[in-house]
């Protein structure tokens, strides 16, 4: 493979302030996002293809491509990680992000829109514009990445191209414009940028170009008045107000390709080429220093002889190099062998190994500059989301949080062989890191471990690693559905805890008040105790107690939310009063005052769209009702299709999906989204507290 932009050696780079300008210019980056079946994964094996990159393109049911690597995806036929190429084109480096697309692994796709300047959005032309995509859009939106459509599967029978491009500017702004149209049955594309005439399939090149270019030049005042005067303005003379329309979300270039038979591909990369920005041109990250409400935006400069600073998007265990963490470094040169800290640690961590990607390819090379997308191997300590820096005062940056879905879908996972416990769970916290939308948890009145993911699929790709990595059997309960309690009205407990065994005693009483908050408003925790009858050293101890009762609840075993929880008075004991005694005293006052506090056990209520022929519409919106669902609202993405959205309690979609196919002969599918908290029905709620087998532990 040749040598990597990133192999020169120097000063802090060895590249001189012309030449780090240079390389930077060369540079792209960019994720390929949207729905699972538009063809990503083809349309990147097209790019390595058209690139000289490979010598064959692989295909995803043949399960031999770059990208789609594991054996998990080859079986399944389905991107399941985010997977890094690069590639060379017309002299310039492209790093490339191929991402799942189905709304179970958007924990996958959405930390790839940080570590690239581009989000390329690829719709499959016979689904339309899904959920997943416009969701993908927002965030990138929001992200302020620069915004690209791929139309592909332009050659597919019966397409409605000139209505899904309608579509595309109605739901996601007049910004979109094409950039190429397809010409010749779908055979070839007609450059409309570039060029002011040509033929296409469906309206005027003329047109399109004009479009574009007054959608350029409405950002630079100078340019309107020159483009009102002459008529118009050389593409090649719009290079800067196109970066700014671009960078400020005002245009939204759409291509249209055929990616298994390469129709638009060299035109792709050339517009990704020609018009894309560098990291140089684009907006920068979103990093903040600081914490909460002090927090101040920060924006790092792509100069590869400042300081370092990277972070981590993804992690990945590696049959070969074990823990792998992919990078975006955003400022500085990272060289292998270098000593990095992680966030806010006093301790670094040495880059023993530094690699490009290509899929399962590692390439590796002494140093990544700015720009470019790396993975370091063998660090404990790296994590999703940590910074590394190698400068003291960086300690408190980071990445302004991504808003994740809720995991709720919830499994109970046990080894078929006593013992095994610590190794499972081991296994599966590997799993877990890799994934930001799992979550895993340890119930210790029950003593299960339990894992909760975004959906049935989600969790049981995760069964499918666990059984490939942990080599031996599990068993699983039934999804559980993460129920929470809450009290509705104010109380008051009490508890003092005496224990006297021969020795020393244990001694501590507290009294504490509980008052309901705003659904949604979480936990607050208060001391007000006065005279310090608890002294102010065991009142961590209390708050402890009080978070213990809070994680495994009173009533029906599940997480207490939404109160306030105020110590006001209790007793210490000079000899006696220790740790311990405060944490039994804080969790058994607590939970006498919940018992008093007309305690309620809440539900999940899911967003739920549903995609289905048109014809079941009547059937669907029938069997929500049923499953104390209601329906919001429809549409029609595209003709003989219906979405219908609405809200449903989680508990009455269990396995829904196999209800959804009956109802639609297999041609359904639908996501599903964490809206809020209700109360559930009385008669439910009597189940669930009788259900419960409280658990305490021995005093």
């Amino acid at each position: 493979m040749a040598s990597s932009p990133s192999s020169a050696g120097g000063a802090a780079s060895g590249l001189s302030g012309s030449a780090q300008d240079s390389r930077l210019q060369s540079l792209r980056t960019l994720a390929l996002v949207g729905p699972a079946g538009s063809g990503k994964t083809t349309l990147c094996e097209a790019l390595l293809l058209q690139a000289g990159a490979i010598k064959q393109a692989g295909s995803v049911e043949k399960g031999n491509t770059v990208s789609d690597h594991e054996a998990l995806e080859r079986r399944m036929q389905h991107s399941l990680q985010t997977s890094a190429v690069h590639l060379d084109w017309q002299g310039l480096r492209l790093h490339v992000l191929d991402t799942p697309g189905a709304p179970d692994f958007i924990g996958q796709a959405l930390p790839a829109l940080e570590a690239v300047e581009s989000a390329v959005l690829v719709l499959n032309a016979q689904a339309g514009l899904e959920l997943m995509a416009t969701r993908l859009m927002e965030v990138a939106a929001q992200r302020e990445r620069t915004r690209l459509v791929v139309i592909n599967k332009i050659d597919a029978p019966e397409v409605d191209l000139p209505g899904l491009l309608a579509l595309l500017q109605e739901r996601l702004g007049k910004e979109c414009l094409p950039l190429n149209l397809p010409a010749g049955g779908g055979t070839r594309v007609s450059d409309c940028f570039f060029q002011r005439d040509g033929d296409s399939d469906f309206g005027s090149v003329a047109e399109a170009h004009r479009a574009l270019v007054e959608q350029v030049v409405e950002v630079d005042g100078d340019f309107v008045e020159r483009y009102l005067n002459e008529g118009d303005v050389p593409a090649s003379e719009l290079h800067a107000p196109l970066e700014q329309a671009l960078r400020e979300g005002h245009l939204i270039p759409v291509c249209f390709t055929a990616a298994k038979s390469g129709v638009g591909v060299p035109e792709l990369l050339d517009a990704i080429a020609r018009l894309l920005p560098h990291p140089g041109e684009a907006n920068p990250p979103q990093f903040l220093e600081g914490e909460g409400a002090d927090a101040r935006p920060l924006k790092p400069l792509p100069d590869a002889d400042r300081h370092v600073l990277a972070h981590v998007f993804k992690i990945q265990a590696d049959p070969y190099l074990g823990k792998l963490a992919l990078l975006r470094v955003h400022q500085g040169t990272l060289k292998r062998n270098a000593q990095l800290y992680v966030g806010h640690a006093r301790k670094p961590v040495r880059v023993s190994h530094l690699f490009m990607l290509r899929g399962k390819e590692h390439v590796e090379v002494e140093q990544a500059l700015p720009g470019d997308l790396c993975a370091v191997a063998k660090i404990d300590e790296l994590h999703y989301d940590a910074v590394l820096h190698d400068a003291p005062e960086d300690e408190h940056l980071h990445l302004a949080p991504l808003q994740f879905p809720e995991p709720v879908h919830g499994l109970a996972i046990s080894p078929a062989r006593h013992g095994d416990e610590q190794r499972l769970w081991d296994q599966l916290r590997r799993l877990v890191d890799e994934d930001p939308c799992l979550r895993l948890e340890h119930a210790a009145q029950t003593n299960e471990t339990l894992v909760y993911g975004l959906g049935e699929l989600h969790l049981r790709v995760l069964l499918e690693r666990l059984r490939e990595t942990y080599k031996g059997e599990v068993q699983t309960q039934p999804p559980r559905v993460a129920y929470r309690e809450t009290i509705s009205s104010p109380s008051e407990g009490h508890y003092r805890h005496k224990k006297q065994s021969g020795g020393a005693g244990q001694f501590g009483e507290v009294w504490l008040r509980i008052e309901p908050l705003e659904r949604g408003a979480g936990f607050e925790f208060r001391d007000e105790v006065k005279g310090g009858t608890i002294p102010g050293v065991f009142m961590p101890a209390v708050e402890k107690g009080v978070r213990q009762a809070l994680a495994q609840g009173v009533i029906a075993g599940f997480p207490l939310v939404d109160l306030r929880v105020v110590v006001f008075d209790g007793k210490h004991h000079s000899v006696d009063s220790k740790e311990i005694a405060f944490v039994t005293a804080g969790r058994k006052a607590l939970m006498a005052a919940v018992l008093e506090a007309r305690p309620q056990v809440l539900e999940p209520i899911v967003q739920v769209e549903i995609l289905a022929p048109a014809a079941t519409m009547g059937d669907i919106t029938g069997d929500l009702a049923s499953r104390r669902g209601q329906v919001l609202g429809t549409g029609n993405p595209v003709p003989g299709s219906i979405s219908i959205q609405g809200l449903a309690p989680l508990a009455e979609l269990v396995s829904y999906q196999t209800r959804l196919n009956a109802l639609t002969s297999g041609q359904g599918r639908y996501t599903i989204s964490l809206s809020h908290y209700e109360l559930v029905p009385p008669n439910m709620q009597a189940q669930l507290v009788a259900a419960h087998k409280p658990h305490d532990e021995d005093e």
